[in-house]
């Protein structure tokens, strides 16, 4: 999480009673998690800026996706209750010519804000985007403490709501004794005996690990600043825009001090440890710079330019979705292992460069080899960030 260099404590604590002007929740003390997004411009007129939905999907390959997520569900967990989130995802639907997208809300909070809303605005307005037909719940925890947060969770994946997907665009620091939360994700199935698949943000503070992002049952999301070929609408609404990609130097990442090291991530993260579980696993845009528009009207205006790993969360968890979708159309059932499914996609040596973008440059910090880009997997970006249109029937194929 970045914060506001220009202003004391003090102001920042006034602010938020006020007119919260920062993307995200304070950073929280043990036991508590913080959002990851970061605001880069607020919008006070009717017109979003960042990359938009049309053109991140022809940067990634999701424009060459037919599907679009139908007969499964993404959840996304939150905390605190933000009263606008249905009216601002319809707004959010309505501008990018997205239909109604299919958005439950299940309360658990009685307290409103808190800094959380713009979180959940990106985190919904994401989904939609990318995975618009479907079923997209919004699980708000009634605080953001660790056992509130774990609640939702669990709910997320249970009758009636059932996602295969959970989306956790929140974090805090690790502490001893997280290995006991795994339980909520590892080897989880929703109440139609489906295996959930569960994304996590690395966090926005450059180099240092977060949980429950560390957990080796949870996809862990880090951060790049993403450059589009042409700034300009393409002529052909299935031509790719990829331009170039670079670590974001807010992408958080490094080594676990608790978590063990899965089977599956050696001998990718052996240079840095052959012991302790690595993160992140893969990335995407995150760069505020570089950000999405949100439509965000408890604590803005409307249209809020953003970024952080907050961002590339919900849009991993989409693609997971889009995924899902289309194996339960074939009769299959959803991923019961997407992160071995991800590091068996990267050792194959024939296929991991049309099914990753490897970043190879950038960093989050200034500790050598542990917060450098380089080729292959590396602790700021992990594999890389998807091409969508070639990962996407990799992983359909999947026979897990």
């Amino acid at each position: 999480m970045k914060k506001l260099s220009v202003l004391c404590i003090g102001m920042l604590a006034l602010l938020a009673v006020t007119l919260p002007l920062m993307g995200q929740a304070p950073y929280a003390p043990k036991g508590f998690a913080h959002t990851n997004v970061v605001v880069a411009n607020v919008q006070s007129g009717n017109k979003p800026s960042g990359i938009l939905p049309v053109e991140f999907r022809a940067a990634y390959g999701f424009n060459q996706i037919a599907n679009a997520g139908a007969g499964v569900t993404i959840a996304i967990v939150d905390a605190y209750e933000d009263p606008n989130i249905t009216s601002d995802l319809a707004a959010y639907a309505s501008y990018f010519h997205k239909g109604p997208c299919n958005l439950t809300v299940v309360n658990q909070a009685t307290i409103k804000g808190q800094g959380w809303d713009l979180e959940e605005s990106l985190d919904v307005e994401q989904a939609c985007a990318l995975a618009p037909q479907a079923n997209i719940v919004l699980v708000e925890a009634a605080s953001n403490s660790f056992t509130d947060l774990l609640t939702a969770v669990a709910t997320a994946t249970q009758s009636p709501y059932n996602a295969s997907v959970v989306s956790m665009s929140w974090g805090g620091g690790e502490f001893s004794g997280e290995q006991g939360s795994d339980s909520y994700f590892c080897n989880i199935t929703n109440s139609l005996g489906q295996p959930v698949t569960f994304v996590a943000a690395t966090g926005d503070g450059g180099h240092g690990v977060i949980y429950p992002s560390a957990s080796p049952c949870v996809v862990a999301a880090g951060g790049t600043t993403l450059a589009l070929a042409s700034s300009t609408p393409l002529p052909n609404p299935l031509e790719l825009n990829y331009g170039k990609e670079t670590a974001w130097n807010g992408s958080g990442g490094g080594v676990s001090g608790y978590e063990s090291q899965p089977s599956w991530q050696n001998p990718a993260c052996s240079e840095w440890s052959t012991t302790y579980r690595c993160v992140p696993d893969i990335a995407s845009d995150a760069n505020p710079g570089t950000g999405v528009p949100v439509y965000d009207t408890y604590s803005y205006n409307g249209w809020v330019q953003v970024g952080g790993t907050s961002v590339a969360t919900p849009d991993w968890g989409a693609f997971f979705t889009l995924v899902n979708s289309e194996r339960v159309a074939k009769g299959g059932t959803t991923l019961s292992q997407a992160l071995q499914d991800l590091y068996t996609l990267y050792y194959n040596s024939s296929t991991y460069a049309t099914d990753f973008h490897d970043i190879t440059s950038g960093s989050n910090g200034s500790c050598g080899s542990q917060c450098t880009a380089i080729a292959g997997y590396d602790l700021v970006t992990g594999i890389g960030t998807y091409q969508a249109n070639n990962l996407y029937p990799a992983m359909v194929a999947d026979p897990n």
